[in-house]
């Protein structure tokens, strides 16, 4: 194009576009899947995961929203064009489909959040969600698929026994040991172990951006030794330092369910990412802990 053609940007817009890049690429991070929605949604989706802080709810939030496009797609309704009629459809189909009301729940809290955020940059006039009836939620029950202690002990052995021992048995422990959520795991750094009044401890980011130490059981750290050591002597004496590749939460899914499959676990295929984290909370109680430091284990639901 040429100069004569081309249109000139004032320093102001070319911040902006800078601004909006920064945004689609950070929540490319975050969810691959948002670069095959047209540029417009990307925008959208980027911008609104923006204001969200917690890194879980722009997870779960932004796996939402890509839902809610998709059915809109199949009916060719613009995102920006919804209206109640066609949430309370969405609400009907997903219940008849047989999806937990938990998780209706946080969907329709998805899409409360960014059409909200959409009216207030006067995107939309109306909230399409607002007046929606929200299914009931048993507080008392979950659907999560829990281990008792002869099935976590076969695990454990499964995992010491792998092709990737040091790694897997390390990364078990600590889900198994320590109620530790997936995506802690995951965006955990070696940096963030350390020592706090005699105990090792693991600093995480939880909810709310809230940073929580973790202490760890004996046995996980031993586990996390053993791996160090491998990979400083295979890398050097700083290779333990050096993150061996990104872990992704589907990863820890597939992990857990692959050694479970191998223990010979007959709900293998049942497990879910938080299956671990229920099962090292139940085998607290169980094993006769205080319902105060179990609820400090939970650190919050």
């Amino acid at each position: 194009m040429s100069t004569e053609l081309a249109p000139s940007a004032s320093s102001g817009e070319l911040s902006q576009l800078r601004v909006v890049g920064e945004l689609v690429e950070r929540a490319h991070a975050e969810r691959a899947e948002l670069a095959g929605l047209p540029q417009r949604e990307q925008v959208l989706l980027a911008a609104w995961l923006s204001s969200l802080r917690s890194r879980r709810t722009r997870r779960a939030y932004s796996g939402d929203l890509l839902a809610w496009l998709a059915w809109l797609g199949e009916r060719e309704v613009d995102v920006l064009s919804a209206g109640r009629v066609h949430v309370d459809l969405w609400v009907r189909e997903q219940e008849v489909a047989g999806a937990a009301a938990s998780t209706v729940c946080r969907r329709l809290s998805a899409l409360s959040s960014f059409y909200r955020y959409a009216a207030a940059h006067d995107l939309v006039d109306v909230v399409p969600t607002a007046g929606v009836a929200r299914p009931t939620v048993d507080r008392d029950h979950t659907a999560t698929i829990g281990l008792d202690g002869e099935q976590t002990r076969a695990l454990l052995a499964a995992a010491d026994a792998g092709p990737q021992r040091l790694r897997t048995a390390a990364i078990v422990r600590l889900l198994v040991h320590s109620a530790i959520r997936t995506d802690e795991l995951t965006a955990a750094d070696v940096d963030a172990l350390s020592r706090d009044r005699g105990h090792r401890v693991l600093t995480i980011v939880g909810k709310g951006g809230r940073r929580v130490k973790i202490p760890l059981a004996p046995s996980t750290w031993e586990a996390l030794e053993v791996y160090f050591e491998a990979r400083a002597a295979a890398a050097g004496p700083e290779g333990w330092r050096q993150r061996p590749g990104q872990l992704r939460q589907n990863h820890l899914w597939e992990l857990v369910r692959r050694l479970a499959r191998t223990a010979g676990i007959d709900v293998w295929d049942q497990l879910s990412a938080h299956s671990l984290r229920h099962t090292a909370i139940t085998l607290a109680l169980d094993a006769g802990a205080n319902i105060r430091d179990v609820q400090d284990l939970g650190r919050a639901p």
